[in-house]
């Protein structure tokens, strides 16, 4: 297990930046346009947006965010390097979203993701988010997945 640190971080940062753009370029690959539902870099710096990065020896290898709304929060930018895959970063960054979640006194934790990322569903699964149906202003989409855990 690699020693992987959990901080806050900022999207603009070229390491975070990049694998943000292998995010949004793997899911452009897999899903049609109007099922793809990431936040740019620049609303990722938002004031409603917590954005974390996981660092191993320094190198940014994982990112996340906590997109706060009324009453939940919404995880989002749920990425891993390859590289770093099957150690541990997905959820580690989980555990800081919802760390922050429930600092902030939000209620839920929930999340809209692709139906072919299975990795990431078992990361979501046990970490104890339950299937739900769309939320917020989702449109109920073929490709998507969506899940929620309760925080309170």
């Amino acid at each position: 297990m690699r020693d992987i640190e959990v901080t806050v971080g900022d999207p603009r940062h070229p390491e975070a930046t990049a694998l943000l753009k292998q995010s949004h370029a793997l899911m452009e690959r897999l899903f049609p346009p109007e099922d793809n539902f990431f936040l740019d870099i620049d609303a990722l710096a938002g004031p409603d947006i917590v954005f974390f990065i996981a660092q191993d020896a320094g190198r940014v290898v994982g990112t996340g965010a906590l997109a706060v709304k009324a009453g939940y929060g919404e995880v989002k930018s749920m990425f891993t390097d390859e590289a770093a895959r099957g150690c541990g970063v997905a959820g580690k960054v989980l555990a800081a979203i919802e760390a922050e979640a429930r600092a902030r006194g939000l209620g839920w934790l929930r999340l809209e993701t692709g139906n072919l990322l299975e990795a990431a569903h078992r990361v979501y699964r046990a970490a104890g988010f339950k299937e739900r149906g769309p939320f917020g202003a989702y449109p109920d989409a073929a490709s998507s997945l969506f899940m929620e855990k309760r925080l309170s």
